[in-house]
């Protein structure tokens, strides 16, 4: 995440803001903070970038990207579907970490918004996997983060997803009605299906809209937001998402395989500031 630094009264000020980074952060040569200001990478908490000439002035916070060492640039890039006073949407592309993790800082989802729009509030208000595709909810502001916040607690976010899987043939079955208990699995990074007669703690909704060539493409309709559960729940059905290298067991991935097939298509809500009904829908398609 993004680092504050509060600038302190100096009974011996430096001239510049960057001369004090340099002094505060000597493990950190000058010639680095140049590039993360050219890059815009350091700003004020009012969203002003910082410039290598900015004087330093004591009492204000500057907010800064964590950096990563030779991190690689994204494939692809985000886009912006929708932005107001209240809310960003935006639609991220698959391999995309939606917060910074690990190596994924710049890269992330939240930097690169921060960095594009200078909104230094900027949020998330639910998450998606780094794999998955689509719409995510942002709030602008800090004082209506708790609003949006609880309609997702509330379950008054109307969720939709696409996924394409392989297909022998037309399934009897077109709609399949999925509710079980989902807990930690192994490794620690997967998710397992508890078997037995226990608490429902993951429902979704999944049908067969389209079949095409041995490709199967499925709405699904999730009322719960377990990590991994759509893919669990379509390899539970015995359609696993096309791509998925973890569900039902992990593997390597195959020549000429697309990334995850999975797509946050559709987001539905009441605004909770305006009443207005939001419906926002993802610019991107699966591989069918």
């Amino acid at each position: 995440m993004d680092s504050r630094l509060y600038l302190p009264k100096l009974a011996n000020p430096p001239k510049t803001v960057l001369e004090y980074l340099a002094m505060r952060f000597p493990h950190i040569d000058r010639q680095t903070w140049h590039e993360r200001v050219n890059h815009e990478q350091i700003w004020f908490a009012d969203g002003t970038m910082l410039q290598c000439d900015t004087p330093y002035r004591h009492g204000i916070t500057v907010v800064y990207s964590r950096a990563v060492a030779n991190e690689p640039e994204s494939e692809e890039s985000e886009i912006i579907v929708y932005q107001d006073e209240h809310i960003l949407v935006a639609d991220k592309p698959h391999g995309m970490v939606v917060t910074p993790v690990g190596n994924h800082v710049e890269r992330s989802l939240l930097a690169r918004l921060r960095r594009r729009t200078r909104l230094t509030e900027l949020t998330p208000m639910h998450r998606l996997d780094r794999e998955t595709a689509g719409i995510i909810l942002f709030a602008v502001q800090t004082e209506g983060r708790k609003l949006y916040h609880r309609l997702f607690a509330n379950k008054l976010v109307e969720r939709e997803y696409l996924a394409v899987a392989r297909l022998e043939s037309v399934p009897p079955e077109r709609i399949w009605n999925v509710a079980n208990r989902i807990v930690q699995g192994e490794p620690w990074f997967r998710r397992r299906i508890l078997p037995g007669d226990h608490p429902v703690n993951a429902l979704t909704r999944i049908e067969l809209r389209e079949y095409r060539d041995g490709l199967g493409l499925f709405d699904l309709r999730p009322d719960t937001g377990k990590k991994h559960q759509l893919r669990l729940h379509m390899a539970s059905i015995g359609f696993p998402i096309f791509g998925d290298l973890l569900y039902p067991e992990i593997r390597e991935p195959r020549p000429e395989e697309p990334s995850l097939q999975l797509l946050a298509h559709r987001l539905t809500f009441a605004d909770p500031l305006s009443g207005e009904s939001r419906r926002f829908n993802s610019l991107r398609s699966l591989r069918l």
